[in-house]
């Protein structure tokens, strides 16, 4: 029990802080600079702007709504990862928007699409690191997808538009712009978000020095490798290639190593986004 508690609680603390992130960039920038946004948020924005109804109620009455539809169609593991952010998200919501905190209303809108834009990613990115799922929107396109076998990203996109275009119907086409933009701002900021960290190098050698590179690999730089038995395509020569896969901060010494003990080393040198195994999410083993 102690043990789940210690995987339990830090996960938690991502949940409130990548909700509170992006609470903050509608409560922050996104009101007050009248911006316009895709999502559950956007569509809360609409209703806003036109009924009055604040946004952290309609947030809410969604959320539920579309977590007991989600829990319905998409069953109970699905409900567990989902039922923190519907409930948190418009909490936070709420509880900020009767605080008191003063909006940052921008001279340029274009600066609050980059600092609401880079919140929500920032936000959005954390509670999927987590394991758990946003909610709202996302559902939708999630019930598509086991229905009919839709992509999801084509439909979360596809709702973001109709949201953009009914937000338009009481701005102008400036305002549709810097949405687009917003869109644009957080997807790629919650890339950045689920990659941070897990980003790493494959470097391939092919020398007549692979011996000596090997050894020299796993003494300097403190990382596995592989032999890769190949076979040349011109002259059809058998030979091995050595595989590591690095942080991005040894590359240069991994470089400055190979070209020292052959400076006719073939080196292929590829960017990966995530590495799983021992000696990355699991502790190394020396022998």
């Amino acid at each position: 029990m102690k043990k789940n508690w210690t995987v339990f609680l830090p996960k938690l603390g991502m949940i409130v802080l990548g909700n509170l992130l992006y609470a903050l960039a509608v409560t922050l920038f996104i009101v007050p600079n009248q911006l316009l946004t895709g999502g559950t948020t956007g569509l809360a924005l609409f209703f806003y702007r036109t009924a009055g109804i604040p946004v952290s109620v309609f947030v809410c009455v969604f959320n539920v709504a579309m977590f007991l539809l989600g829990a319905w169609i998409l069953g109970k593991q699905f409900a567990v990862t989902t039922i923190l952010s519907t409930l948190i998200y418009p909490l936070l919501l709420s509880v900020l928007e009767n605080s008191g905190l003063p909006g940052i209303v921008m001279e340029e809108r274009l600066t609050a699409v980059l600092y609401a834009g880079v919140l929500i990613g920032a936000g959005i990115g954390i509670v999927m690191r987590a394991g758990a799922s946003t909610g709202g929107m996302d559902i939708p396109a999630l019930i598509l997808k086991k229905k009919r076998n839709i992509n999801v990203s084509a439909t979360i996109y596809l709702c973001d538009c109709i949201v953009l275009a009914l937000q338009m119907m009481n701005t102008d086409i400036h305002a549709l712009l810097y949405g687009i933009l917003l869109i644009v701002v957080y997807t790629v900021a919650l890339d950045k978000v689920l990659l941070f960290g897990g980003a790493k190098m494959q470097v391939k050698i092919i020398s007549k020095e692979h011996e000596v590179i090997n050894r020299l690999l796993a003494e300097r730089i403190d990382c596995g490798t592989s032999l890769l038995h190949m076979e040349t395509g011109y002259l059809h020569k058998e030979e091995n290639m050595v595989l590591a896969v690095i942080s991005n901060r040894d590359l240069p010494k991994v470089n400055q190593l190979i070209l020292e003990v052959d400076p006719e080393a073939f080196i292929i040198v590829n960017r990966i986004n995530e590495v799983r195994g021992r000696g990355f999410t699991l502790n190394k083993v020396y022998r």
